[in-house]
């Protein structure tokens, strides 16, 4: 078993990539295969966390800073790993969609980053316009937020699919040793189990619900949430899908 999970994908080739490559692996791994689903998890399923006195309390931004955090920290790898490819010497690889495949995730992490830029004002009771009124892009739910959320959250699981199939295709034509693609199966195994549970306890809310409330008369809640699975709770019954 040991022989096994130590041995290369492909018996038949070695596993010699260099400093430059196998850094580059190492950074886009622990980047786009740990920290950027980790981070959407904890975004869709954790807006109101468990034990949270909600809606008495609104606006709990563990969900807002662990998504960031993750997602600013798999930027920079990202970026470093992208320095050590563009940096390597010529190899010969062995024909694959992994570099297809990688610049189109690449691609999409910049208009995620883009789309971050642009997203426009948050609005509401905490971040109040200059004039003192509650307008803002999100609390109002304008053209500009609903257009950055369809986006934002349909690049971002695009992102995230593409970027498995991305990792995958780069181990096997790394000939990497088993144990990678056995370690990966298992973390996203285990994040996929975990998101089933979630999504069936019902903990993928709202996020206009989870920062400002259930209140009918909310601009936000006017309008059907954006993203699949995604609920919002009436106030007259807390447990009760739209």
């Amino acid at each position: 078993m040991w022989d096994w999970l130590f041995a290369p994908m492909d018996a038949a080739r070695v596993h010699d990539v260099g400093l430059h490559l196998s850094w580059h692996a190492r950074l886009m791994v622990v980047g786009w295969g740990v920290l950027v689903p980790l981070g959407i998890l904890i975004a869709r399923y954790f807006k109101v966390t468990p034990g949270q006195n909600w809606p008495q309390t609104l606006d709990h931004r563990f969900w807002w800073n662990t998504h960031r955090l993750c997602q600013y920290i798999a930027t920079v790898l990202m970026l470093a790993g992208l320095g050590f490819i563009l940096t390597a010497p010529a190899v010969t690889a062995i024909p694959g969609p992994h570099r297809v495949l990688g610049w189109t995730v690449l691609t999409l992490a910049g208009v995620q980053i883009l789309g971050g830029l642009l997203r426009g004002s948050k609005g509401g009771p905490t971040e109040p316009a200059a004039n003192g009124t509650l307008h803002g892009d999100h609390y109002d739910m304008t053209p500009r937020r609903l257009a950055f959320e369809y986006v934002h959250k349909g690049a971002g699981y695009l992102a995230l699919l593409l970027s498995m199939l991305t990792i995958m295709s780069g181990l096997w034509q790394a000939n990497g040793p088993n144990w990678m693609w056995v370690s990966l199966a298992i973390w996203w195994g285990g994040l996929t189990a975990g998101a089933c549970v979630l999504q069936r306890r019902g903990m993928a809310i709202d996020t206009y619900q989870a920062i400002w409330g259930p209140d009918p008369d909310l601009p936000g809640n006017r309008r059907k949430p954006v993203g699949l699975g995604v609920r919002q709770i009436k106030p007259e019954n807390p447990r009760t899908n739209t």
